[in-house]
């Protein structure tokens, strides 16, 4: 691991600050299996990351058919969009 990465997971935990940088890149929709595999965790730890963040209205759960589609709220965008001038810095 560099030491730019060291440096980042030492005011941030890697998976959730990763996963809020996942959503805001991508302009088409998101699912909780996609996002685990993007960020390198098991598909329940990527979801136990979600719940939290739709508690603290960070993300929102769309439901279409049997799929949750999963949203940037705009507090949420915001906190990634921080997260990514901070990760810059670093």
């Amino acid at each position: 691991m560099s030491r730019k990465k060291d440096i980042f997971e030492v005011f941030f935990r890697r998976k959730p600050a990763m996963i809020l940088i996942a959503l805001r890149k991508s302009t088409r929709f998101r699912y909780g299996s996609v996002l685990a595999k993007e960020v390198d965790c098991t598909y329940s730890h990527a979801v136990k990351i979600l719940q939290e963040m739709e508690k603290a209205k960070l993300v929102d759960f769309e439901k279409q058919g049997r799929i949750k589609i999963i949203k940037l709220t705009e507090n949420g965008n915001k906190v990634a969009e921080y997260i990514e001038r901070i990760k810059s810095l670093l």
